[in-house]
């Protein structure tokens, strides 16, 4: 897979996740993926997602940067929600706040086989200081 079709593949799933499409998640993720060194499969990966959605009903994933070098893909995903309680340990309470996710992932037959991601915590709590 070239570059191009790669990009192409991200920006799928991304809309795959802005649509809560769940039953179409495993087009875009291996079964035995792993996140942050933690291995969650297909259905612990899916979890995750659902329980973020769950704690922040108005999560949209919006493409900041977009790098691509098959078999990697890294971004800066920007977020501009209001979580229900806490997020990341901060009491947000249903406040509105804007932070961004840096992401890698790493693909393997076209499909996510692993993440590495860090979220901007540090402006989460600037915002509600």
């Amino acid at each position: 897979m070239d570059a191009q079709q790669l990009s192409t593949l991200y920006r799928r799933y991304i809309d795959c996740l802005n649509r809560r499409d769940w039953a179409s998640l495993g087009e875009f993720v291996a079964q035995d993926a792993i996140h942050n060194e933690r291995p969650l499969g297909l259905a612990g990966y899916r979890a995750m997602l659902e329980r973020d959605v769950h704690d922040i009903p108005d999560l949209r994933f919006e493409i900041e940067l977009l790098a691509v070098e098959p078999p990697l893909v890294a971004t800066r995903l920007r977020f501009d929600c209001t979580p229900r309680q806490v997020f990341l340990g901060v009491p947000v309470d249903g406040r509105r706040i804007v932070f961004s996710e840096n992401v890698f992932y790493a693909w393997r037959d076209g499909k996510i086989a692993q993440v590495w991601s860090v979220i901007d915590k540090a402006a989460i709590e600037a915002q509600l200081s």
